[in-house]
């Protein structure tokens, strides 16, 4: 079956977007000397959870790392200090990502380089009524 090309093209707009500024946030985090977005991805999901911690199947459901890679990239950010790992007192094979203070604290450095990236890349090219439509159609796609 054939995607029809008005929503093809529109998934590579989204792609296309998505893509560009991305780029410029890792240009901007590692020219203020921060680690990649990747790490502000995962940092942001466990500040955003109950207790900011998750089961590692959670976390994985929630970024855009499979579970294999996420279990090694946990490793670097536990080994950065950012993250720490909690047995799961009800399932003895599972496992926390838990969030320390010194990964809040990271969290807290990037996101003023991050939202500026934000602001500068895609919000200022959206009108306030834009961007509710844009939110509102992607959200029924990824509702």
């Amino acid at each position: 079956m054939d995607v029809p090309e008005p929503q093809l093209n529109a998934w590579k707009s989204v792609l296309d977007a998505h893509a560009a500024v991305v780029a410029r946030a890792e240009r901007a985090l590692a020219a203020a000397g921060l680690p990649p977005l990747s790490w502000y991805d995962v940092l942001w999901e466990l500040f955003r959870a109950p207790e900011r911690k998750l089961r590692m199947h959670e976390l994985a459901d929630r970024v855009t790392i499979s579970r294999s890679g996420l279990v090694r990239f946990v490793d670097r950010l536990e080994r950065a200090g950012v993250v720490s790992r909690e047995a799961c007192p009800t399932d003895r094979r599972g496992a926390y990502a838990v969030l320390t203070d010194a990964g809040a604290e990271l969290l807290r450095k990037m996101w003023p380089v991050y939202a500026q990236t934000l602001n500068e890349a895609f919000a200022s090219h959206l009108e306030d009524s834009e961007a509710t439509a844009v939110a509102e159609l992607l959200g029924r796609v990824a509702p």
